[in-house]
């Protein structure tokens, strides 16, 4: 899509949030600027709702909140992130800094400036469940050393991922997955803002087929009236068939079942890392494509299930989801878990 995004162009104000209470505790954060952890999982609107948040909280929003994504360190090399039109005013001069040394540059530069306005500035960290623990040492002196004038902000879908030191900092600001009828409800708003047409059975077949993912929701019915010129049930189903991922789902399966354990982990990573799947999504998602496939019969779906319920309550934990359902698929594949021995295939 060429056209703006509308989880941009109609991004909420803070009152607009679906959640009352996400709205009560950042609302109490506007008057009293205070650490915050926002824990949900991907899609539920927590990037989202900081940005709201310092829309009422600064004067210039633009200068005073800084976002850093995980992302833009992590899995990315030194030269990328040193031509960062972000962080190359920190990192100037110092090609040969180590990129543990970048990262921390960077954090203590970006929490170091005065901000533009008011008294305070907002540094976002998002993904911040893939901060290896030294690096959240480092993270850790920085709040403590900057608590005057900056206010941190860390979003995360696995809050056990965070070292207990800058748990005990934050205030923690849970948001859950919307339902279908708050999902309908955002949605409405930004049709009738768009002035679309729809109906009402295409409105619940996006946002349904979201599963409580509303950036999910939003950018389906976006491409689904930028290709068809409204919503309606047929037209979102024919957009959506095209856009899903299930041709991925579908690959890390078939290559568990013939055997092929490293395929089927990176098919299961790229899922989690490049199209945002948390552990208990895709767990969910693969089951609802092997359900759908007719090459695994009913003994292979009840070894799958059966498999599945044992790695569920690890994926609620936090813990690492490509580990535990590589770990799932490898097990099914080789008769793991069951009663007949028999492969999946």
């Amino acid at each position: 899509m060429d056209a703006p995004l509308w989880t941009d162009t109609h991004a909420p104000a803070l009152s607009d949030l679906p959640q009352a209470a996400v709205r009560d505790r950042l609302g109490r954060a506007v008057d009293e600027p205070m650490n915050l952890v926002l824990q949900g999982p991907p899609g539920v609107g927590k990037t989202a709702a900081v940005r709201a948040l310092a829309r009422e909280t600064h004067e210039d929003p633009d200068n005073d909140l800084v976002e850093i994504n995980v992302a833009d360190f992590f899995n990315r090399t030194k030269k990328e992130i040193r031509s960062d039109p972000r962080f190359e005013q920190f990192l100037e001069g110092r090609s040969r800094m180590a990129k543990r040394d970048m990262i921390n540059r960077v954090l203590k530069e970006s929490a170091s400036y005065a901000p533009m306005s008011g008294s305070f500035k907002t540094i976002v960290l998002d993904n911040a469940e893939a901060i290896r623990e030294d690096f959240q040492q480092a993270l850790r002196r920085v709040m403590e050393q900057h608590h005057r004038t900056t206010q941190f902000v860390i979003a995360t879908r696995q809050p056990s991922k965070l070292i207990p030191p800058i748990r005990s900092r934050c205030f923690a600001v849970p948001v859950r997955a919307p339902s279908t009828d708050e999902t309908i409800s955002v949605l409405e708003g930004i049709l009738e803002a768009e002035a679309v047409d729809y109906q009402s059975d295409g409105l619940e077949f996006v946002a349904s087929a979201a599963g409580g993912n509303l950036r999910k929701a939003v950018l389906s019915a976006q491409a689904t009236v930028v290709e068809h010129d409204e919503l309606t049930m047929q037209a979102a189903y024919q957009t959506m068939g095209d856009l899903g991922n299930d041709g991925d789902l579908v690959a890390a399966l078939d290559a568990a079942a013939e055997g092929d354990i490293a395929g089927a982990r990176k098919a299961v990573d790229d899922l989690i890392s490049d199209e945002g799947y948390d552990g208990q999504e895709l767990l969910r998602e693969l089951l609802r494509v092997a359900r759908a496939k007719s090459d695994y019969g009913g003994d292979d779906l009840c070894r799958l299930y059966r498999l599945a319920g044992q790695v569920d309550l690890d994926l609620a934990e936090g813990t690492d989801a490509t580990i535990h359902l590589t770990h799932l698929l490898s097990a099914w594949a080789t008769g793991a878990g069951g009663t007949d021995g028999t492969r999946a295939r």
